[in-house]
């Protein structure tokens, strides 16, 4: 059988709808159970229901699903904001950045907690933001980080060396001094995995406070100017270059 006769892989059509870059998984399946999505005229009731992911045939509210334009784009997310589409304790969530903007549906790729700030990049397209954050495949993230003293060389090299936190291995791939003060400091810290808290879980670690914590670049795609709470679409070589920074 040859590779253009060869029938396409099948998912779950609320998976099939995700891919398509209209809607997040859960909404797909929502869409689905309330018999809003045909396949050829026929309701399709389950989410999991086997689907070409070519699948041409599909409708949602009568009309054909075609694939969205991909959107990729960058926020300088302010401090206070959680990365979440919506909070269940009612608390400010970066969408806030986006009011009064016709986007469509977009998530963010990655994630930054509520007191960290700084670049935090949002697409409509689940493949590329999984090569994003693939920590085999995805690019770099460097921050900016202010703690409670100034720490020795062999301290920051202690960062790279990892340390062992609640049975999982934490490191830094580059730990460097920016600059500092008389009882505190600002390091530049760049990591090639994206674990939860990993920053803050390391230096504590190594007895540092995190007072402020920055993301200033995800690859070579840095901050630069853009102002706080302020977003800007990506370039499409932007988009692109993201995807080859560490092959």
């Amino acid at each position: 059988m040859t590779a253009r006769n060869r029938p396409s892989r099948r998912h779950g059509l609320a998976r099939v709808l995700s891919k398509r870059g209209l809607c997040s998984r859960t909404q797909a399946a929502q869409w689905i159970l309330e018999g809003r999505v045909a396949i050829a005229g026929r309701v399709i009731r389950n989410p999991e229901h086997p689907t070409a992911a070519d699948e041409t045939a599909i409708q949602v509210d009568g009309k054909p699903l075609a694939a969205a334009s991909p959107i990729h784009l960058m926020l300088n997310k302010p401090r206070g904001l959680v990365t979440t589409t919506a909070d269940e304790r009612g608390r400010d969530t970066v969408y806030r950045c986006f009011d009064g903007a016709d986007l469509g549906w977009i998530a963010p790729v990655g994630r930054l907690d509520k007191a960290s700030e700084g670049l935090l990049l949002f697409s409509n397209d689940p493949q590329w933001a999984a090569r994003i954050t693939d920590p085999e495949t995805g690019p770099d993230k460097t921050y900016h980080v202010q703690v409670n003293k100034v720490p020795e060389p062999a301290l920051l090299a202690a960062l790279t060396a990892g340390v062992d936190v609640e049975g999982e291995r934490l490191r830094a791939k580059a730990a460097n001094l920016l600059r500092a003060g008389e009882k505190n400091a600002w390091l530049e810290i760049v990591l090639d995995e994206g674990r939860n808290r990993q920053i803050r879980r390391l230096l504590s670690a190594f007895g540092m406070e995190v007072l402020r914590l920055v993301r200033v670049a995800i690859g070579d795609l840095a901050l630069g100017e853009l102002a706080k709470g302020q977003w800007r679409p990506l370039t499409a070589e932007e988009a692109a270059r993201l995807l080859w920074e560490r092959l």
